[in-house]
């Protein structure tokens, strides 16, 4: 495949991914605003469906304003660091089998998780940079936040491998004759809570706790720097959707509708339940973030490695039966977790 192609399918790539976004962003609004019972959008376009592009072109034009005492080069970087790791994520994406920029990069999953943490060191840029201590505590708060939950959530994705036997996510699609989350419920759990914390998501978005750091290592962004941060989170909410679909509820698989709008439901699913969460929690404590990932997400992950290595040797293949046997278990462990640690509680014992 020569350049022009390659340029062509990233041109398409980022379309799609800049509209998806877009859509997403007006579904968020319109759910959250039923949610608390209030209209949402409704102003520009039919139902308030103009509302994003109406907000991209107010964006557009916003005034860049740049500390004086900011380090100038490395305050227009971290946007660009932290946004574009983002759109390289759906290049391994696959919508069916053999649609993707590229169809079947067999060490897919090892690629997500690479690409994906370098968005950190676009974080750590925008807070240092900045000059600001409030852009810096956010930063670290965030840094801590999103190492600590992806040691859970590459576990997770651990327990995935040992069952599919490859690292390609057509392959790891094609072995879910029985989808991954009800085979292997525990490790749907942690990937999915250790997503919404690695995304900043609610009930887990500290970087934005107004009341002690302002907005968190974005406070000194406006205009189009800050809009590339808003749609690079989303971008990551799409993608960690993407993966879920993928991983845990066999991707394009399903009956009579097309490969890819199974895909595409899946997908959309999976945002909606991030939007409900969003919509009924409220905000942990940090001492409660710390401590769900390193005391609860992370024993668990171990755990449900060693549980389902020891079903592979006893079922090669993994049966229906199997199922019932997992769920037990992971009610068993997230009971027993929770009460030993009191995470059900008001704190996180010490």
């Amino acid at each position: 495949m020569d350049w022009g192609h390659w340029v062509f399918y990233a041109i398409v790539l980022f379309a799609f991914v800049l509209n998806f976004v877009m859509a997403f962003i007006y579904i968020e609004r319109r759910g959250i605003g039923r949610f608390q019972i209030r209209m949402g959008p409704n102003r520009a376009g039919p139902f308030g469906v103009l509302q994003p592009v109406a907000d991209g072109i107010k964006i557009m034009f916003k005034e860049d304003i740049v500390p004086e005492a900011a380090d100038r080069w490395v305050h227009a970087l971290a946007p660009v660091v932290a946004f574009f790791p983002a759109m390289l994520v759906f290049a391994a994406i696959p919508l069916q089998e053999g649609a993707g920029l590229v169809p079947d990069l067999n060490i897919g999953i090892l690629y997500i998780l690479a690409i994906s943490s370098v968005s950190t060191v676009g974080v750590f840029m925008a807070g240092w940079s900045s000059s600001n201590k409030y852009s810096l505590m956010g930063a670290m708060r965030t840094i801590a936040q999103m190492v600590s939950y992806e040691v859970p959530l590459i576990l997770s994705l651990v327990a995935v491998v040992l069952v599919a036997g490859s690292l390609s996510l057509t392959e790891i699609v094609k072995s879910q004759h029985i989808p991954f989350a009800l085979l292997m419920p525990l490790a749907f759990i942690i990937y999915f809570i250790a997503a919404l914390a690695e995304l900043n998501r609610t009930p887990f978005d500290l970087l934005e706790a107004e009341s002690e750091i302002v907005a968190g290592y974005h406070t000194e962004y406006s205009g189009m720097k800050f809009a590339m941060f808003y749609l690079g989170e989303y971008a990551y909410a799409v993608a960690i959707s993407s993966i879920a679909a993928i991983v845990f509820l066999g991707g394009w698989k399903g009956p009579l509708l097309p490969p890819f709008l199974w895909f595409f439901i899946k997908l959309v699913s999976m945002f909606v339940v991030i939007i409900w969460l969003r919509s009924t929690f409220p905000r942990v404590r940090v001492d409660q973030l710390m401590g769900l990932a390193w005391k609860f997400l992370l024993p668990l992950a171990l755990i449900n490695i060693f549980v389902v290595a020891v079903e592979l040797q006893v079922w090669p293949q993994l049966p229906w039966g199997v199922v019932v046997i997992n769920f037990a278990i992971a009610g068993v462990l997230i009971l027993l977790w929770s009460r030993l640690f009191k995470l059900g509680g008001g704190r996180v014992a010490a």
